[in-house]
Order: structure tokens, then C-alpha cells, then sequence
């Protein structure tokens, strides 16, 4: 039977990096977190936490913090269940994989219906967030894969609307004569990093194959809409974030017509999907009011950008 004293102390440290922070949240000194993380270390006869700024578990004492963290979980179930039956130990802490994109335009809204909880959010893309979830570092991801993770449920979002957008100036200055290969070989445009592949996918769909696209590499949601309103380049952005600023004439639409849908996918592991039912149904409610049916321009399988 493991001290869940102990493994406490080893995912405090993991979760906020330090020992002197992990002290913090529980109440007690460093050098008591650092004996009992030493102690089930003793016990179990491996190093648990890689000392350093900041301190990393090792793969065991990864395995052991998703334990500590899907016991903590199915404990707030069962206490739900039992109502004063056992000790309040305070709102669960709800590990969630998530891309920026989704973060930046619907997410927020999903955390502010959960009532009783804690959100530690890992940023992702959205293909990559569905690794997470298979390493069993968190609970629930925002996936792109139709692919359910082997051991949780999945259920579709709708999808994420993306439309390229640039400034009237710059529309003026690059794609004067339309937006054409010739054009966008020239034209700057923004990309998110280095798994984004939204520009290159939109323009191989407009114009029948991949180009090779000169650009501004701007890894911030905000950071890429303010870029293109200052007519830096051109880029995919989500609707819901330049709605407004394409009301206003602030942006246009390169091809009115042509968005890209990106799918989404929640998926969450079933040994937690009852503590998770909450976040759930507050999740499927948000992708309700913000997503939209993919449309005959979503993304095809297998072509999955970043951001």
C-alpha cells in the first residue's frame, strides 16, 4: 500500500517545479517534502523526481503522479456520492491537454461552467495533445484524431473555423491582382511554429499543391491576430477571434469562400469519466455555441496542423 502522504509530496513537486513552491501548497517546510519524497524513493528503490530548475519526474515518478492525480479524482467522485462520508480535501485538479487556438476562443468559456474544480492545462497542438492522454499525463484532451485513445471515450466538438485574413493595406500592397500562386510565393505570411501547417494546407487546397510560403514565425494566438491587423503578413485565424475586426473592415477575407474547418474531438479516460462528467457536459456545451459542423473545406484526415 503506498503512503499517499509521500506521493503527494512527489506530485507537488513535479506540478509546480520546485520543492521550496511544493512546501508552499502543502503547509509544510522544503525539507520536509524533501524527505518524503526521498523516503518513497527509498521504498520503491528508484529516483522519482530529477533534481533541478525546474525539478522533472523521472518515468516512474511520472506513472506514480498520474496515479496520485486518478485517485484524487475518483476520491472527489465517491465523495459525491457519499456526501460528508469522507474529508473534504478541496476541488480536484483536472489535467487537460488543450491547443492554443481552442484556448483563445472557446475553452475559457467551458472552465467557467465547472462550479467545484481545479484546471491544470497542458498547450498543444491538437494532434500532439492526443500523446498525452496515451503517456496518462492528463485526463481529458482537445484532440484533432477521430481516433479514440485506447482506454478513454470520445466524443466530436464540431469544428474550429479558420479564415485567411490580412489588412486592407496589405491586401492592397501583395495580392493586388488576386490572391494567386504567383502572389502568395511573394506575400509574408504568419505561421504559429513549427507544427502549424494551416498556410501551407489552405494554399495547397486553393491552388492545387503545396507552396513554399515566405514567413513570420509568431507562436501567440493574440500575437498572430495583432500581426495581421498591423499588415506584418497573412494568416489563418480563428473566426471567433477576428469576427469583429472583419465586420469592421479592420481585416478581409482573402477568399470570402474558402475557410477550413478543423474537427475537434474531446477524449477522456474512463477509469476518471465519472469525477470528469462535469467538465464534460461543460465542454459539449461550449463547442456547441462556438463551433460549427465541418464543411466540405474541413481539413481531410490525416492532414493535421499545429496551433
Amino acid at each position: 500500500m503506498l503512503d499517499y502522504a509521500l506521493l503527494a509530496a512527489v506530485a507537488a513537486v513535479v506540478r509546480t517545479g520546485s520543492f521550496d513552491r511544493a512546501a508552499q501548497d502543502l503547509h509544510v517546510t522544503p525539507s520536509a517534502v524533501s524527505q518524503r519524497v526521498k523516503l518513497l524513493e527509498e521504498r520503491l528503490g528508484t529516483v522519482l523526481v530529477v533534481r533541478g530548475q525546474p525539478c522533472t519526474p523521472t518515468p516512474a515518478g511520472r506513472r506514480l503522479c498520474r496515479h496520485a492525480e486518478e485517485v484524487s479524482l475518483l476520491e472527489h467522485a465517491l465523495r459525491t456520492d457519499l456526501g460528508q462520508a469522507l474529508p473534504d480535501t478541496g476541488p480536484p485538479t483536472f489535467r487537460i491537454a488543450i491547443n492554443a487556438d481552442s484556448l483563445a476562443t472557446w475553452f475559457i468559456d467551458a472552465m467557467a461552467r465547472v462550479e467545484d474544480g481545479l484546471f491544470d492545462l497542458v498547450l498543444d497542438d491538437q494532434d500532439h495533445s492526443a500523446d498525452w492522454l496515451r503517456r496518462g499525463e492528463v485526463c481529458a484532451a482537445v484532440t484533432a484524431g477521430g481516433r479514440p485513445v485506447q482506454g478513454c471515450d470520445l466524443r466530436p466538438l464540431g469544428a474550429l473555423r479558420y479564415i485567411a485574413t490580412a489588412s486592407p493595406a496589405f491586401v492592397d500592397r501583395w495580392f493586388a491582382d488576386g490572391v494567386d500562386e504567383a502572389a502568395l510565393r511573394r506575400a509574408p505570411a504568419l505561421t504559429f511554429n513549427a507544427k502549424d501547417t494551416l498556410q501551407t494546407v489552405w494554399v495547397a487546397g486553393l491552388v492545387g499543391r503545396r507552396v513554399a510560403l515566405p514567413t513570420h514565425w509568431l507562436p501567440a494566438t493574440q500575437a498572430f491576430v495583432d500581426a495581421t491587423l498591423a499588415g506584418l503578413g497573412w494568416g489563418l485565424n480563428p473566426e471567433p477571434s477576428v469576427a469583429e475586426q472583419l465586420r469592421e473592415g479592420r481585416l478581409v477575407a482573402l477568399v470570402p469562400d474558402r475557410p477550413l474547418d478543423v474537427p475537434l474531438f474531446w477524449q477522456w479516460s474512463r477509469l476518471t469519466a465519472e469525477a470528469l462528467r462535469p467538465v464534460t457536459e461543460a465542454v459539449l456545451a461550449a463547442a456547441a455555441r462556438y463551433l460549427v459542423a465541418p464543411s466540405a473545406l474541413a481539413l481531410p484526415p490525416g492532414e493535421i496542423p499545429g496551433s
